[in-house]
């Protein structure tokens, strides 16, 4: 690899797995070391949509000066033994990470490769403000949708790896850690630096966008991870959509073929399944004047992105009735927090659920 040097330089390497991760290590560049290059790897998922929004980010990050290297870190069962072994070196030369989700086994494994001083966990949605939380309370590091209980045999088994990463991701002599986010964080660990994600790199790269007289919606992964019960979920999309004069449905890339045709069938609303995340893809324009949407990390971002336009962003509370009986007892708790404390959204009451027509 040979990025441009600067205050970045070459001994900085960020490792991202999804389109936001990448778009939020482009933010913090553009706020620590503007002009300068990254070393930034690309552990590619297998999932088709998510591989075409991190080829279209990472063609962003070539156009910024940025060295970026995608490895297909899932493809097969020899590939995460050849991705770790080739990156071993990087690891071990980088006085500086970057890491976008450190809750992933991928990055756990390469935080007790590194011997680097300064890390950085940029966000990687919602997720980031649970992190910071189990880091200050000392518990392990675990995904707030997963349900409690028992930990399975793989979690068992890469327990240490986790342990380890833990470790690593707490400040103590000369290690650094810092948080760079655009999301409220609270009980922050001692010692951990916290920096303000404003998207300003977004906004200075695109827009102002084209307001548009209707509303957006944005669509959430809450049924395809267990949360919400998917009848619950397109009848409270039906009857936001009809109150406010939707006609646009920004699919996540999580969200499920068969849920997003049923939708399609059942609402009217226009699919859309963006090439970018949903922050440049509004910035660009054209947006709607409302852009509706459930507890999510946009609830936080796209008022940054936005700022400075006439842009409303509403979110709209989970009714405990929608949350399946596998839902984590945390869910209800933490999608509440996430709502509450969007400081430029627009809080709208839960909807009712209204049945097919």
């Amino acid at each position: 690899m040979s990025p441009r040097a600067g205050t970045a330089g070459p001994h900085t390497l960020a490792f991202v797995e999804s389109p936001v991760q990448l778009l939020n290590v482009l933010e913090w560049a553009h706020a620590h070391a503007p002009g300068a290059g990254l070393a930034l790897v690309v552990l590619s998922p297998v999932d088709p949509m998510t591989r075409g929004q991190l080829r279209r980010m990472s063609e962003l990050a070539r156009e910024e000066g940025h060295e970026v290297r995608w490895e297909e870190a899932r493809g097969g069962a020899l590939a995460p033994f050849r991705t770790v072994a080739g990156l071993a070196g990087p690891l071990r030369g980088a006085s500086r990470v970057v890491l976008g989700d450190p809750f992933s086994r991928y990055v756990q494994l390469m935080l007790t490769i590194t011997r680097a001083r300064d890390l950085v966990v940029v966000d990687d949605g919602t997720a980031t403000m649970e992190f910071v939380g189990q880091l200050a309370r000392g518990e392990r590091l675990v995904r707030w949708h997963r349900k409690g209980g028992r930990r399975g045999p793989r979690d068992l088994l890469l327990a240490p790896v986790s342990g380890v990463a833990r470790r690593r991701l707490t400040p103590g002599g000369r290690r650094r850690v810092e948080v760079f986010s655009s999301m409220p964080v609270g009980d922050v660990p001692a010692g951990v630096t916290v920096g303000a994600n404003t998207f300003a790199w977004t906004r200075q790269r695109f827009g102002p966008p084209r307001i548009t007289r209707t509303s957006d919606m944005v669509g959430t992964s809450l049924v395809e991870t267990g949360v919400v019960d998917a009848d619950a979920y397109v009848g409270a999309v039906r009857s936001l959509a009809k109150a406010h004069g939707a006609t646009r449905y920004f699919a996540h890339r999580r969200e499920s073929t068969e849920k997003l045709h049923r939708l399609a069938v059942e609402t009217g609303l226009e699919i859309v399944r963006p090439e970018l995340p949903l922050e440049l893809i509004a910035r660009r324009g054209p947006v709607g004047r409302t852009v509706l949407s459930f507890p999510s990390t946009v609830v936080h971002t796209l008022p940054l992105a936005l700022s400075g336009t006439e842009v409303r962003v509403a979110v709209c509370d989970i009714d405990p009735s929608w949350l399946t009986e596998n839902a984590s007892p945390r869910a209800q708790g933490f999608l509440s927090d996430v709502t509450g404390t969007a400081r430029d959204a627009h809080r709208l009451a839960a909807v009712s659920v209204l049945p097919a027509v």
